[in-house]
Order: C-alpha cells, then sequence, then structure tokens
C-alpha cells in the first residue's frame, strides 16, 4: 500500500494514532502506517494533499510535510518561510523533523505582510472515548488560587496584560511600589516588599510543576528577573487567574 492510499477524506472511524489535518481550504485525514506521508501547501491536491495559502505567494507550492514512522507523525519544513508551533518554536527548512504528539497541535506557516495560515493537526489518542464530546460539560482553564495582597500587586504589575496590549512588560518594582502606596493610602510599600510577593507566588507556582512557563532562574545565566515576571503574568492571564475586571482594584478609593 502506498501512501496515498492510507489517505482519506471519508467515514470509517479513526483508529489510534490517525493525523487528521485541516486548513481553511480543505481537511483530510492519514491513517498511521509505516510511510505514509501527508503533504500541506500552496499547489493544493494532487501535488500536496493539504491546500494551504493558496493566493498567497510567500508560502512555498509544498510547504511541509508529515511523515509516519517509528510509531508517531514527524513533522518536515520543505518551505521559505518559517513554520511557527505551540509556544513560540519555529521550524526552518533545515530544522530537523520533530514528533507531533497526541492530540490538538496548531501549525502556522508564515505569509505575506502580517499574514499567518493555521494548519490544525490532531493526533487519535488511544485512550480517547469513541463517542462525541459535542454537549459534555466545559473543561474550566487550570487556575491558580492568590491572596488578597497577592492580587493586587500582580494586577498593578500586570496592568498593560490585563489591557491585551500587544507585547506587553511588567512596571517595574519602583513603579509598582508607588501605585500601591498610593492606593494604600500612603502605607508604604518598598520595592523589597513587592519583590517578596511575587517571588512567593512564583516559588509557589513553580513548585506546582504545572505553570505553563518557566519561572524560576536555577543557573547563574537562567532568565532574567524581569523574563521570570513577564511569565509569570503571561501565565496568569492566559489562564484566566487574572481577568480585566480585576483591574477595577485600582480604581478604588485610597485606604484611609
Amino acid at each position: 500500500m502506498n501512501s496515498r492510499d492510507s489517505l482519506a477524506r471519508g467515514a470509517p472511524p479513526a483508529r489510534p494514532g490517525t493525523l487528521h489535518a485541516r486548513s481553511l481550504l480543505g481537511s483530510v485525514r492519514a491513517r498511521p502506517e509505516p510511510g505514509c506521508v501527508l503533504r500541506f501547501g500552496r499547489t493544493g491536491p494532487p501535488e500536496v494533499e493539504l491546500a494551504v495559502g493558496d493566493n498567497d505567494l510567500r508560502v512555498s507550492r509544498r510547504h511541509g510535510e508529515l511523515t509516519y514512522r517509528d510509531g508517531a507523525w514527524w513533522l518536515r519544513n520543505h518551505g521559505q518561510q518559517l513554520v511557527r508551533l505551540p509556544r513560540g518554536q519555529l521550524m526552518h527548512a533545515s530544522t530537523d523533523p520533530m514528533p507531533i504528539g497526541v492530540g490538538y497541535t496548531p501549525l502556522f506557516v508564515k505569509g505575506s505582510g502580517h499574514r499567518e495560515h493555521l494548519v490544525e493537526l490532531y493526533v487519535t489518542d488511544y485512550g480517547e472515548p469513541a463517542t462525541p464530546r459535542q454537549r459534555a460539560t466545559t473543561l474550566p482553564p487550570k487556575r491558580w488560587t492568590l491572596q488578597d495582597d497577592e492580587r493586587l500587586v500582580l494586577v498593578v504589575l500586570g496592568q498593560r496584560y490585563l489591557l491585551y496590549e500587544p507585547e506587553p512588560r511588567p512596571l517595574s518594582y519602583r513603579q509598582a511600589a508607588a501605585e500601591l502606596t498610593y492606593l494604600s493610602g500612603g502605607v508604604r510599600w518598598g520595592v523589597s516588599k513587592v519583590a517578596h510577593k511575587v517571588e512567593d507566588v512564583r516559588m509557589r507556582l513553580s513548585r506546582s510543576g504545572d505553570f505553563p512557563h518557566e519561572l524560576r532562574r536555577d543557573e547563574p545565566d537562567g532568565p532574567s528577573d524581569n523574563t521570570l515576571k513577564h511569565n509569570l503574568l503571561k501565565g496568569l492571564v492566559e489562564s484566566t487567574t487574572l481577568v480585566p475586571p480585576d483591574l477595577a482594584l485600582l480604581e478604588q478609593e485610597p485606604s484611609d
């Protein structure tokens, strides 16, 4: 059986390890059989199995491919433009192939200007239920518990994140201490007090083991403190632990 025989746009139930791929222009399914290849790019079928960015000349005619071998689907970029994966990971044409895990993985093919073309990948898991899940209870995001004073400090530091500004950065500890002193009616917040509050939250969430971004500097040449603050605020906003209504804390009357 050649690789094209393992590609389907039709109906039998997907077995574990099956790859589902979808773009704005179509979808295709590939069975997990050694040597099966699913290609994506601008030309579309039959040259490639999945069309992506058909009117964007920055997208290569055969931009990338996924090959099943060694029990996994391996992604390779053949295009002139980068492919972006989750967590900002980038693939160049010279990058070694990398395996795609089970579950959902979005890929973004860089196009003209600010355009990026989405390719959605889904690899069926071995423990995945066969019944439809459209009416199942929605799972909430993972949120972390914060004390009231910790929330206030983090909202002050991360107010630009809560405004969803592009490429936000945290306030400095000095700026945050001045604003917190005002909000507390003149009760002094020193820079070290703000820093210790943030450090306590960082260490606690790091120990939890499931925070999505790096929070500790274990090596002398590790991430800077500003980077760790950014990681903390980014993760808290992405998880909706901190949300825009929290900005109301900055509008309250100063305490007497």
